[in-house]
């Protein structure tokens, strides 16, 4: 699932607009919208910040590789 498709379905479900998400994230509105927009660039602090709502994080994850 993607990110802006998780915060999204999280957010629904815990029955917030995006204007309550930003507020109880600390962040701003057009970052909410940004985020679930899906924007290619966003700060990983803020995202976090976001993500800490509903109990997960940005972190690093393996990616596979087919190294010839």
């Amino acid at each position: 699932m993607q990110l802006n498709a998780f915060v999204k379905e999280k957010r629904r479900l815990a029955g917030l607009t995006q204007p309550e998400l930003a507020e109880k994230a600390g962040v701003g509105l057009r970052f909410v919208r940004e985020l679930e927009q899906g924007k290619t660039t966003l700060r990983l602090d803020k995202v976090n910040q976001v993500l800490q709502l509903f109990g997960h994080q940005i972190g690093p994850v393996p990616v596979s590789r087919n190294i010839e």
